[in-house]
């Protein structure tokens, strides 16, 4: 129960970062670009505070495909997929709702914001394959202390090389359906990005598990 709460919470508090930056962003400047830039900072560094806070207990996976890997590793059950991803969608919900309660609007309010585009989509698979190539790749290497910063970075930049702005996870972006904010998405584009989401995230797993299985090469005389 305890690692299903830390995983809502950290998602919670993700989304809330995401879509409260967003919806400061816009009160701030009219500047698309500034707005684009607060909102990747304010990601960014929520996702290394989260993922140190709540590592320890849940794996702060944050995220229905990082989840669904430790599957296929077998390092959990089934049934904590089931609970991990409900807890992660749950908890996109509560923190998008929370920030959008702060900023004065509705609790939830469905977003109108359209994006789609076969850029987007591609954009989409890029975000994801990076984000978990390098939580895998990490992990492989006996390198997991880097997790947090490595995801930090990747999607504070991901905001700025991907046309999509790197959404990379199934639960916040359902959660980020529920906001008219700078962060928002239209229901029928979310149903989009995930099935893109989930061929990015089979990528950059794939390539993880390639980089594993080759030999280091030596020379030898």
């Amino acid at each position: 129960m305890h690692k299903a709460l830390s995983e809502f919470l950290g998602t919670a508090i993700l989304a809330l970062a995401v879509v409260g930056s967003g919806a400061m962003a816009q009160s701030l400047t009219d500047d698309v670009g500034l707005q684009l830039l607060i909102n990747a900072a304010a990601t960014g560094a929520v996702l290394w505070t989260i993922i140190n806070l709540f590592g320890h207990i849940s794996g702060a996976q944050f995220n229905p495909l990082v989840t669904l890997f430790t599957i296929i590793r077998r390092e959990a059950k089934v049934t904590e997929l089931l609970s991990f991803a409900l807890a992660q969608v749950l908890g996109a919900m509560a923190g998008t709702a929370l920030a959008n309660l702060l900023f004065d609007f509705p609790a939830f309010d469905i977003s109108e914001r359209v994006r789609e585009g076969s850029n987007i989509y591609l954009s989409e698979i890029v975000a994801t394959a990076g984000l978990i190539f390098l939580i895998f790749h990490l992990i492989n290497s006996a390198k997991s202390q880097l997790i947090p910063a490595a995801v930090g970075l990747w999607i504070f930049a991901a905001y700025f090389f991907t046309s999509s702005t790197s959404f990379a996870n199934p639960a916040i972006t359902i959660g980020r359906i529920f906001t008219k904010t700078f962060a928002g998405i239209s229901p029928d584009s979310a149903l989009v990005f995930i099935p893109f989401q989930i061929l990015g995230a089979f990528l950059g797993y794939g390539l993880a598990h390639l980089l594993k299985q080759t030999p280091t090469q030596t020379n030898s005389k």
